[in-house]
């Protein structure tokens, strides 16, 4: 697609820990897409609240986000069992999903070529995206993942404690009332505990290069 006027969005959604970033960071470098975690920004917003402790906290987090430079996340470390545990606490707050969905609504029209990954990417924030992906895989491979991740900033942490976090993470997001994750009908399963990251990035090529094609044809 070398066409300045073509552009291909893709949506994943999936629940904590199921490989959909990494799945989503290989589409979007292989595609050249701008990639965007809303995990990321869930994370970042648990983290000003828990560190700053605003009186006033939907006021205090649209200030902070309409000004975000979203690369600089990465340089900070918002992965830890707290930061997980309240960001799914603060993401059944209405008022804050409102402002970080206008945050990746305008990401996606400033960045038309673009894959945002998150669990309601498909549902609310990109629902005509031209791909839309639903990753999954089995607690126990997920809850590995996750702890491998924590164990590189806390060698404390337990399996036990990240599992049982997990699972109270998909619990609060499948139960939530405002945005739940759901699995749109038109999404591709993606189950990454029974795909390597090779056959994981195949199959996901495989759609998008048909979406491609449908779109533009040859």
């Amino acid at each position: 697609m070398k066409s300045k006027d073509k552009f291909i969005q893709v949506s994943c959604d999936g629940g904590a820990a199921t490989g959909k970033s990494t799945g989503a960071k290989m589409i979007s470098k292989k595609y050249n897409l701008k990639f965007l975690s809303s995990g990321l920004l869930y994370r970042y917003a648990s983290y000003l609240i828990l560190k700053f402790k605003p009186k006033k906290e939907l006021s205090f987090l649209k200030k902070r986000f309409v000004k975000l430079n979203y690369s600089r996340l990465n340089k900070i470390n918002l992965h830890s069992p707290i930061i997980s545990e309240h960001s799914a606490v603060i993401a059944k707050k209405r008022g804050i999903r409102k402002i970080l969905k206008s945050y990746q609504i305008k990401f996606a029209e400033k960045n038309k070529n673009c894959c945002i990954e998150g669990r309601d990417i498909s549902t609310k924030i990109l629902p005509y995206s031209d791909v839309k992906f639903f990753f999954k895989c089995d607690l126990n491979i997920a809850a590995r993942r996750r702890y491998k991740d924590f164990k590189r900033v806390n060698s404390k942490i337990k399996f036990n404690e990240v599992k049982k976090a997990l699972r109270i993470r998909n619990i609060l997001d499948i139960k939530r009332k405002n945005s739940p994750l759901l699995k749109h009908n038109d999404s591709v399963s993606i189950d990454t505990g029974k795909l390597n990251k090779k056959a994981m990035l195949n199959k996901m090529s495989k759609y998008i290069d048909k979406a491609i094609k449908l779109k533009y044809g040859n």
